[in-house]
């Protein structure tokens, strides 16, 4: 049992199982913060403006969105509304879903946590490796190493990993755990060798 207090003072018990549950859904809701607060910059850049990416963003890709590139600012905007959907993957592993969308909220939940950690790590490995002088960069790209190491890339993985406790929680708490672990899987395996072979190609 665990103790809580109701707003008029009454102190009450409450089974550790419903603490569990009603905890539980943390996780879930910090991805959809994530998600929700990473489509915020997209936006904004979408409409020319470079606010905040001067300092920390590629100049290549911040003279894209100062320029208003149409193709650019169509990436901008779907990659918002990407991680918007993101966001509504966290809220949907906080609540009981229909095994049709609980298996789709599933892929996508495991599909996130890897993509997201994978870039993440990327960013803080070459950020490591430059820092070493075992690898060197343009000059102009110099000064955002610091940047894609202590912030974007911890940044991504902070968000995968929150992807992929939300994903492991709603799946232990489902009777068909089974089949949903599945989807999570395939769902995983899936964005592993889409960001290897983007990796590999110079894409991503």
């Amino acid at each position: 049992m665990s103790i809580t207090r109701s707003p008029d003072g009454t102190v009450r018990s409450v089974p550790r199982r419903a603490a569990r549950l009603h905890l539980s859904k943390g996780p879930g809701y910090a991805a959809a913060a994530w998600g929700f607060l990473f489509a915020v910059p997209s936006f904004v850049w979408a409409t020319g403006s470079t606010f905040g990416a001067r300092s920390t963003v590629s100049p290549s890709l911040v003279k894209l969105a100062h320029d208003g590139a149409p193709w650019f600012l169509a990436v901008l905007v779907t990659t918002g509304f990407l991680k918007l959907f993101g966001a509504l993957v966290g809220v949907g592993l906080t609540r009981p879903l229909g095994s049709r969308i609980g298996r789709l909220t599933v892929f996508c939940g495991g599909g996130a946590a890897t993509l997201l950690t994978w870039h993440g790590g990327l960013f803080v490995v070459h950020g490591v490796l430059v820092g070493a002088g075992a690898v060197s960069v343009e000059p102009d790209l110099a000064a955002l190493t610091g940047w894609y190491l202590y912030l974007w890339g911890p940044w991504f993985i902070v968000g995968g990993l929150a992807f992929a406790w939300a994903t492991a929680l709603y799946v232990r708490r489902r009777d068909d755990s089974r089949t949903l672990r599945l989807h999570g899987v395939v769902g995983a395996l899936g964005a592993l060798v889409l960001s290897v072979a983007s990796t590999a190609t110079g894409i991503g």
